[in-house]
């Protein structure tokens, strides 16, 4: 049954209802305009929740532009989220026995050896230690939305540090990495594989590459500004972590810069297009459930990793100073693990969260899946503070 309460419909499972008290106070103190969140545990969904605006601009009493309101089935762009999905791609390839880890990504790809990167491991592009997380001429739009020509620019760059020697945050290189290393081995582009092999066994309302005749789904993103009574909320970067962003010469700048200008997220040719790094469109229930069956059955049925490839998601492979977010993170293979940079649920949690708001996690040890989808897009990479509120929500309960 669809409950209404603070106008947010969906429900909350017993002993869940501090998760729906959250989602509620973020409309309230947060800023939110519109945004849905999801929560699976062992394979059952116990939180389905949305409210506010399907369009960022819009006006939740309905009067102005962009009044409609957001649907159980509407979907938004969760930006840098989308990479848990093309790490799943990479991983699902080598449980299957088509992609080695451990093989040079020259093996599949052999213009990517160029300029020293010959010894880049498969498993050093899931864990950020490929080196090559900028490029030295960045693409225009047009350019980025052309697959070809991306991953012939990132195949003939010379690698920003040694190889595998450190880790910095691919930001968008992530995606034509990943992408192409799909192609190559699968000879299929990677959001119609995603579709093929992940969206479409758990019946997702996910896409990397949105199909025309979804394009109505998905709401207008936009920028806000969180309100100054957030108690304390609002984020504020250290000095050093502010310098690198602000420093066109940075390498911080140069990978989150690596489109310029900046494309519209709001675009129908850049919805339509494949970026497995940063335009992956999803409703918050397909986010959670993705996660859900990353680490059991779903509903009783289907799951996408063993246990093996699971775990091995989830183990450490890099730590410490990153090189492009300027603090410490962890990475497993693709995935964000629990830690300052990115709170999850628990240590043994993993996951990805989207710059400005979104986030996809899967915690194992509580059998927790969770999902978090907004058209609000704050400041920050990581911690959104609505979804932080929404986690520690879920960490009450369990």
């Amino acid at each position: 049954m669809d409950d209404v309460i603070g106008g947010v419909h969906g429900t909350a499972a017993a002993g869940f209802e501090a998760v729906r008290d959250a989602f509620v106070r973020n409309f309230g103190e947060r800023g939110e305009r519109g945004a849905a969140v999801a929560v699976y545990r062992d394979g059952r969904k116990v939180v389905d929740l949305w409210g506010g605006t399907k369009d960022v601009d819009g006006v939740a009493d309905g009067s102005g532009t962009g009044a409609e309101p957001w649907e159980h089935g509407t979907a938004q762009i969760v930006r840098s989220a989308t990479k848990g999905v093309a790490a799943a791609a990479l991983l699902l390839l080598h449980q299957r026995g088509d992609l080695d880890l451990d093989a040079p990504v020259g093996a599949y790809w052999p213009e990517f050896k160029a300029r020293g990167k010959e010894h880049v491991l498969v498993r050093h592009v899931l864990a950020h230690r490929a080196g090559v997380p900028a490029l030295d001429r960045p693409l225009t739009p047009a350019e980025a939305l052309d697959p070809d020509l991306a991953a012939a620019a990132v195949a003939a760059q010379a690698p920003f540090w040694e190889p595998g020697t450190g880790h910095g945050y691919h930001a968008h290189t992530y995606g034509w990495l990943t992408g192409e290393l799909v192609r190559r081995v699968t000879g299929r582009p990677v959001g119609e594989w995603i579709a093929a092999e992940i969206a479409r066994p758990l019946g997702l309302d996910l896409w990397v590459g949105l199909p025309g005749a979804e394009a109505a789904r998905a709401g207008r993103v936009g920028r806000i500004e969180p309100p100054e009574a957030a108690g304390g909320l609002r984020v504020r970067p250290k000095r050093n972590v502010a310098d690198a962003y602000a420093d066109p010469a940075s390498l911080t700048r140069r990978a989150f810069g690596t489109i310029d200008p900046t494309p519209d997220e709001n675009d129908p040719a850049y919805r339509a297009a494949a970026l497995p790094a940063s335009n992956g469109i999803a409703t918050a229930d397909a986010l959670a459930r993705f996660y859900a069956a990353l680490i059991g059955e779903v509903d009783g049925g289907t799951r996408l990793f063993t246990p093996e490839t699971a775990e091995a998601a989830r183990t450490e492979a890099s730590s410490g100073p990153d090189r492009v977010l300027v603090v410490n993170t962890r990475f497993g293979l693709g995935y964000m693990l629990h830690g300052g940079a990115s709170p999850l649920l628990g240590p043994g949690s993993f996951g990805h969260p989207g710059r400005g708001g979104a986030l996809g996690f899967a915690d194992p040890e509580s059998g927790v899946a969770f999902g978090y989808v907004t058209n609000g897009l704050a400041k920050g990479v990581t911690a959104d503070p609505r979804a932080q509120a929404l986690v520690r929500a879920v960490r009450s309960a369990l």
